[in-house]
């Protein structure tokens, strides 16, 4: 007997109503407990069995909106896109591909901004007609959409666009400097930075690289083309 369902709100959207195994706030939170004890695997387990649960409450043929401001409902939408990055860190591109579609098809808003890792997995999959929708719903003041247009363009061109970068160089020199560099340590001192209430672009720039390391062990040409302008 299923344990959960979809309650609709005067907004239009649902919210996941459900115990046990549907209680998605408590699965979240047992999966971060896990994570942060080393049990990297059962983590990965536990969300992406919590997104099968869900995806069996969502209707094929019914646009479902969940509440964001709706605690499990919220959670819901959290281990979809923990799920995807986990499918992502292992390559599995075409799963986190899917798995972000779901979210983005759940939360039109994008409050998670899914749509920048996604357009990293269409790229990594050579869906050039896909990157080009979603590349559009990244903000031009992400240096990820700067990235993931030299990269897009390397692919395409088999070079980098002097204008592109031009100005992934002038507008984002700490992540131009973290990519280009020969070390990029996960230190006390990184990690100070970035857990602080305002970490700096050289600590952002460490993390959007230390997101995105195994596709540069994929595919180390992008990396070298950088190099090569630096």
């Amino acid at each position: 007997m299923l344990k959960a369902h979809l309650h609709p709100t005067p907004d239009q959207t649902f919210e996941v109503i459900g115990d046990g195994e549907y209680d998605f706030s408590d699965i979240l939170a047992r999966s971060r407990r896990l994570q942060e004890a080393g049990d990297v695997r059962q983590a990965c387990e536990f969300r992406y069995q919590a997104f099968r649960r869900l995806a069996e409450l969502i209707p094929d043929d019914e646009e479902v909106n969940l509440e964001w401001n709706h605690r499990n409902s919220r959670a819901a939408l959290e281990l979809i896109y923990a799920s995807a990055v986990d499918h992502f860190l292992i390559d599995d591109f075409e799963m986190s591909a899917a798995l972000l579609e779901m979210l983005l098809d759940l939360d039109p808003e994008d409050h998670l901004e899914g749509s920048e890792l996604l357009a990293f997995d269409y790229l990594a999959m050579d869906e050039t007609e896909l990157f080009d929708e979603v590349i559009n719903d990244i903000s031009d003041k992400s240096a990820s959409r700067g990235l993931l247009l030299l990269w897009s363009a390397l692919k395409r061109d088999g070079k980098l666009p002097e204008g592109e970068l031009k100005h992934f160089r002038t507008h984002f020199a700490s992540c131009f400097a973290e990519f280009t560099a020969s070390d990029h340590p996960a230190d006390e001192a990184f990690l100070r930075d970035i857990g602080s209430e305002r970490p700096t672009p050289a600590a952002q720039a460490r993390e959007l690289w230390l997101r995105t390391e195994n596709l540069w062990v994929r595919w180390p040409e992008f990396i070298e083309a950088l190099r090569r302008q630096n």
